[in-house]
C-alpha cells in the first residue's frame, strides 16, 4: 500500500425481506446519501464511485446512482460472488492509495428472492460446476441439495469429523450472534435464542446444519466514501477511521484438498496473513471482528482461518466466550448475516459501517469498549476472500 486510505463516511438502510423493500435504486440513494451527510460531502466531491451488486444487468450501478446526481464521473461495476461489497470497497481504497483519486464511493445494492440461491445463468456452464465436481470426490457421502447448503454444510460436518468437536458449537454461535443483534436497530431479527431451539429447528442440512444456522437472504444498500488524508484536511472531514491494511485472495493450486478449504478457509488465511503483514500487526491487537458468517460452520472455520485460535481449537474459543463482549475478541456485534440478513452486493459495505461505528466510538448500546483495532473478512465462493484493517487514528 503506497499510502493509508482514509473512510470519510458510512451509511446503510436497515435490511428488509424479499417483497418488503423499496426498488433498488431509492435503496441506494438512501445509504449513498447517508455517507455523504455523514462525511458532510456534496455528492459533487466524489470523484469515481464503484457498484456492488450481483442479482442485475450491467450499469446498473449508475441506473442507482443517477438518482443521488448526474455528475459524469467514472462508475464501475463489480459483481465477484458474496465479497462483492468488499471487492467495491477493495477497489475504491487501492484507487485512493494509489493516487489516481482522492474521493471514491463505494455501494452496494440487492433485491433478493426468497429460498436458497440460485444461477440465473442455466444456458452455460457455471462458475461452480468445478468445485462440485471436486466436492463429490473429496466429500462423497455428502447429501445432495442446493449449492451454497451442499458446500458450507459438508464443510462443517468435515470441521465436527476432522476435530471431534461438539457439534453443538454451531448452534452456540447462532445464540451468540441473536444476542448481539438485540442491541442493533438494524437488525432484521432481534429476539435471542437458546442453543436448544438452534438445534431442534428444521434440518437443512444433514446432518448438523438447521435454519437457525443460515442467514436469510434480504434486500438492501450500504456505502462507503474513502479519501486522502489530504483530502479530508483540504475539506475539514472527521476521517479518524483509516484502511491499514487490506488484501484479497483467491483460490490455490491446493486449495481445494478437503470442504473446508473448497469454501474459502485457504484463501481467508492468506488475504488475512498479507493484511496483517500490510498493518505490521497480528490479530492479537484486533478488538471488533466483522466476519461472513453466511452459516454458522462458517464463522466456526473462519475463528482459524484468521488465527484468533489454532486448528481444533474454536470449540474451546467459543465456550470460553472469547468470541463475545467480556473476552478476547468481539465478532459480529451487528448480529452478522445471521441477523441482519445477506443482500449480497451490500453485506460487505454494511460489515464496514458496522466496524467504523465502533472505532467511533457510536455503536450505541453495542458498543465495543475502548475499540482501536477493527477487522473485517467477506467471502464469495468461486472465489474471493477479502480482508481488512482498519485503526481508529
Amino acid at each position: 500500500m503506497m499510502k493509508h486510505a482514509k473512510i470519510a463516511g458510512v451509511g446503510m438502510i436497515k435490511f428488509a425481506k424479499p417483497g418488503q423493500h423499496l426498488p433498488y435504486k431509492q435503496m441506494v440513494k438512501h445509504a449513498v446519501e447517508a455517507a455523504l451527510s455523514d462525511a458532510n460531502l456534496p455528492y459533487s466531491s466524489i470523484q469515481q464511485a464503484y457498484a456492488s451488486y450481483i442479482y442485475g444487468d450491467s450499469t446498473s450501478g449508475q441506473n442507482a446512482l443517477y438518482q443521488v446526481g448526474m455528475t459524469g464521473i467514472p462508475v464501475i461495476n463489480v459483481n465477484n460472488n458474496c465479497s462483492s461489497g468488499s471487492t467495491a470497497l477493495f477497489l475504491a481504497r487501492q484507487a485512493v492509495a494509489s493516487g489516481a483519486a482522492e474521493c471514491v464511493l463505494a455501494f452496494g445494492f440487492e433485491e433478493m428472492q426468497p429460498g436458497a440461491l440460485g444461477s440465473h445463468w442455466s444456458d452455460r456452464e457455471s462458475p461452480f460446476d468445478p468445485m462440485l465436481k471436486q466436492l463429490e470426490i473429496i466429500a462423497p457421502q455428502a447429501p445432495e441439495g442446493p449449492l451454497a447448503l451442499r458446500m458450507f454444510g459438508s464443510a462443517g460436518t468435515c470441521y465436527i469429523d476432522t476435530y471431534g468437536a461438539n457439534p453443538d458449537i454451531f448452534a452456540k454461535v447462532a445464540v451468540k450472534t441473536r444476542q448481539h443483534a438485540v442491541l442493533n436497530p438494524l437488525s432484521l431479527f432481534s429476539h435471542e435464542l437458546s442453543v436448544e431451539e438452534v438445534m431442534a429447528a428444521p434440518q437443512i442440512y444433514a446432518p448438523y446444519l438447521t435454519r437457525l444456522m443460515a442467514c436469510p437472504p434480504t434486500c438492501g444498500a450500504a456505502a462507503v466514501i474513502v479519501c486522502s488524508d489530504a483530502f479530508a484536511k483540504r475539506h475539514g472531514i472527521r476521517a479518524n477511521v483509516d484502511i491499514i491494511g487490506q488484501a484479497m485472495a483467491t483460490d490455490v493450486a491446493d486449495s481445494w484438498q478437503n470442504p473446508m478449504d473448497l469454501i474459502g478457509a485457504k484463501m481467508t488465511q492468506k488475504a488475512a496473513n498479507e493484511a496483517y503483514e500490510q498493518a505490521g500487526i497480528g490479530i492479537d491487537r484486533v478488538d471488533v471482528i466483522e466476519l461472513h458468517d453466511c452459516f454458522t460452520p462458517n464463522e466456526v472455520i473462519t475463528y482459524e482461518a484468521l488465527g484468533m485460535c489454532g486448528a481444533g481449537e474454536a470449540e474451546r474459543l467459543i465456550n470460553d466466550g472469547d468470541n463475545t463482549y467480556g473476552g478476547r475478541f468481539v465478532v459480529n456485534p451487528s448480529g452478522g448475516l445471521m441477523s441482519k440478513g445477506h443482500p449480497i452486493g451490500a453485506t460487505g459495505l454494511a460489515q464496514c459501517a458496522e466496524l467504523v461505528w465502533h472505532l467511533r466510538g457510536a455503536a450505541g448500546n453495542r458498543q465495543v469498549e475502548n475499540a482501536n483495532v477493527a477487522l473485517q473478512h467477506n467471502l464469495g465462493l468461486g472465489g474471493a476472500a477479502v480482508v481488512t484493517l482498519y485503526k481508529a487514528s
